[in-house]
């Protein structure tokens, strides 16, 4: 269960390098050799590349460059940059490259969990009926496959059977089937149906407790994201209103969505006007108004109006499909520890068809020969692993978190260093007006704010929107005004009355001779505490500085600390903002470090050099100008105000509501997870083990050791199905 530690995959590092001339190695680029002649152009359509040789089997690029222009480090950034956008292509084929080294074995997400029960209904009833009315022992070898029991036990396992051989002939390895299968014939061949009866029934039961844990978990997913609309409104071609299944729908339609109704699919407005709440798509915490040739996403809902919508993206292909499908796509997501306990138990089956072999020649006992088929180590492991994967994905899920793939679950147990984004992360992500100070005696707060907002009232800068808003808020009306005139990068001014009032920055008022010496003192204060300082003047006068601060998320305090007691060494602060507001902000949250003034690729970069000392790390961020740090940590996750389409595609693991408390909650999801499985391996490992020591000396009859068995894969697969009632709020 112990591996290395492998270099981040799109890791680029030199190997060699001469003037003019570098050879740089990335483990990812083995994975993209489909890709290679893209690559190979766009590295060479780079500043100062003369030319490029790319070698997929090797790993390497050899680089000829002008020394003169560029450095070799600056190739390195270059290359970094172009393979990083090809990271997840590269994750891919890799997970795809581990899985095939798997053993193939039955696909229990795609069990019924109808089927699995009827199976269970009618092994129940078979094996009732063999203990009420038990009949006579068959006299002869072919009568042993004839009786009730050994016919039930036959046709119930012809799909293990099927799958077994089929490891077999493709593969050349046994799987566990292929044991199940073995166990149940030579159980029949003996003449104990009954004990073949019982190994189905108990594999059965702890298959549909996986089946189900999988079930409610792609439920809870879809309910989540669902459109929740079955019936929509089309305009036929005649301009008549139809009600159609939603399954009809197609590019091209033209469909009518009203008050209350979620839009059902992703377009432009052809006509119509409404306020439509997009936080499931886009996360902004305030409807936005639609008119015409705006787009809208399916799964928004109508707040107030009345759209006509031409769809553009039906079906599969919205935004909102293509979430839940990024969710549901595990193929190339299963985590480390789950691939381990498939891999650990299809090692361990040949040994149990070779512990056979040498009790039947030591003790020359069929049946406890038979022992050693159906005593098995598999079964447990793998059904217990992914049982508690998946219910955790579930939990996490029905409490509004969206997990991609169990290896992330795995990786955020394992993480010691956690990175957060600024804004909209640990802050709200809209600015609020915190300070309001007037400096001379005719202007009150009242008078200083409408002046303010008069001026900023047509401005879509997020500073005008937050004075404008606390004034609404307030009640009280706009002044009548001039039209505005912005002057970019200063501030904007209008007339009220007869007077000009100038609203912006500091180097605005003085190109405007406005004199600042009254509020020196508490522009100074206040831009400490991490505020924006925006002066207000009426002519040459200044009234007043107003201060707007985008304020930090209630409960981010309390978040941080929980996640330094579960366990997170380092939380360092990268954000694009000022010195002076990274300074404050990490003082006020005991941050230990920070990073300011950063951009979205040296964001990156940051998360890479700290992973490069062997540390696992967690990017929190907003999905967007975060996305190539959350690309290249080993978890992602976006939360917050931010939460757009490409945010749920560049994270990892995305908390769809506004509460902080919910970061150390899934870190201790995690966690719990991770333990549950040792536990279930070590259970299973030990009463496995013990049951084929007492069945090798005799012990343990072949029934017994099949309730043995089975008894302990239900017992695993229970406790792993306790992460389904767990609570992510107590974090019990």
């Amino acid at each position: 269960m112990i591996s290395t530690k492998k270099p981040p995959l799109m890791n680029c590092e030199i190997r060699h390098s001469l003037p003019g001339r570098v050879r740089i190695y990335c483990r990812g680029l083995g994975y993209l050799e489909e890709f290679a002649s893209v690559i190979k152009q766009e590295l060479e359509d780079g500043v100062a590349v003369n030319s490029v040789s790319l070698s997929t089997i090797s790993r390497t690029i050899l680089i000829y460059f002008n020394a003169s222009e560029a450095s070799s480090d600056e190739i390195l950034d270059r290359v970094t940059s172009v393979l990083g956008s090809w990271s997840l292509s590269a994750f891919k084929q890799e997970r795809a490259e581990r899985n095939a080294k798997l053993l193939q074995e039955r696909r229990l997400e795609e069990e019924s969990v109808g089927t699995l029960a009827q199976r269970i209904g009618v092994t129940s009833i078979t094996l009732l009926f063999a203990w009420l009315r038990p009949g006579p022992a068959p006299q002869t070898f072919l009568g042993r496959f004839l009786s009730m029991p050994a016919l039930t036990a036959m046709g119930l396992a012809w799909p293990i059977v099927q799958n077994g051989t089929r490891s077999l002939i493709v593969q050349k390895r046994p799987n566990a089937d292929t044991l199940s299968s073995s166990a149940i014939l030579a159980s029949v061949a003996a003449g104990q149906g009954v004990s073949a009866l019982t190994i189905i029934l108990l594999a059965d039961i702890a298959e549909l407790l996986t089946a189900y844990t999988m079930d409610r978990t792609r439920n809870a997913i879809r309910e989540m994201l669902s459109l929740g609309e079955e019936f929509v409104w089309r305009i036929d071609e005649s301009g008549h209103e139809q009600k159609v299944p939603l399954s009809d729908l197609r590019q091209g339609d033209h469909v009518i969505s009203r008050t209350g109704e979620k839009i059902s699919v992703d377009g432009l407005v052809l006509s119509g006007e409404a306020a439509v709440d997009q936080s499931s798509i886009t996360g902004e915490y305030l409807p936005v108004r639609k008119i015409t040739k705006d787009e809208v996403f399916a799964g928004t809902v109508v707040k107030s109006g009345r759209l006509v919508v031409e769809a553009e993206r039906v079906g599969d292909r919205t935004a909102i499909a293509r979430i839940i499908n990024l969710v549901e796509e595990a193929a190339h997501k299963k985590a480390t520890i789950q691939s381990n306990a498939d891999r650990f138990s299809a090692q361990l089956i040949p040994i149990n068809f070779a512990l056979a072999v040498l009790v039947y020649f030591i003790t020359g006992k069929f049946s406890r020969a038979l022992n050693m088929l159906i005593i098995d180590y598999s079964c447990g492991v793998r059904l217990s692993t992914a049982t508690a994967l998946s219910a955790s994905i579930c939990t996490a899920a029905r409490n509004g978190v969206l997990v991609k793939g169990s290896n992330y679950l795995e990786a955020l147990s394992e993480a010691d260093t956690v990175v957060f984004d600024k804004t909209g992360t640990l802050t709200e992500g809209r600015p609020v007006v915190s300070s309001v100070i007037c400096s001379t005696r005719d202007v009150v707060e009242k008078d200083l704010l409408c002046m303010a907002a008069a001026a900023e009232e047509t401005s879509n800068h997020p500073m005008a929107g937050a004075i404008v808003e606390r004034v609404r808020r307030a009640g009280w009306p706009v002044p009548q005004h001039s039209n505005n005139e912005i002057i970019t990068a200063r501030g904007v001014t209008t007339k009220i009355g007869r007077s000009i009032i100038r609203v912006g920055s500091r180097k605005f008022m003085q190109e405007s001779k406005v004199n600042m010496a009254a509020v020196e003192e508490d522009a100074q204060r206040i831009a400490r505490q991490g505020e924006n300082v925006i002066y207000v003047a009426r002519g040459r006068t200044l009234v007043g500085i107003i201060g707007v601060q985008d304020v930090l998320r209630e409960d981010m305090k309390k978040a941080l600390n929980r996640l330094r007691n579960l366990g997170m060494d380092d939380i360092i602060l990268l954000t694009g903002d000022v010195e002076q507001h990274a300074e404050i902000v990490a003082a006020r949250m005991a941050m230990d470090r920070y990073h300011a003034e950063v951009m979205p690729d040296e964001k990156a970069e940051n998360v890479l050099r700290i992973q490069s000392k062997g540390t696992s790390v967690v990017m929190v961020g907003d999905g967007i100008n975060d996305a190539p740090a959350l690309a290249y940590s080993d978890v992602g996750i976006a939360m917050g105000s931010t939460r757009t389409d490409i945010a749920m595609e560049a994270a990892d693991i995305t908390i769809t509501g506004d509460d902080p408390l919910m970061i150390p909650s899934v870190l201790q999801l995690s966690q719990k997870t991770m333990n549950i499985v040792r536990q279930n391996f070590g259970t299973a490992i030990g009463v496995n083990t013990l049951g084929i020591m007492l069945a090798s000396v005799g012990v343990l009859p072949v029934f017994w050791g099949a309730v043995l068995h089975n008894s302990c894969t239900v017992a695993v697969v229970l406790n792993s199905s306790r992460l389904l009632i767990h609570d992510m709020e107590k974090g019990s």
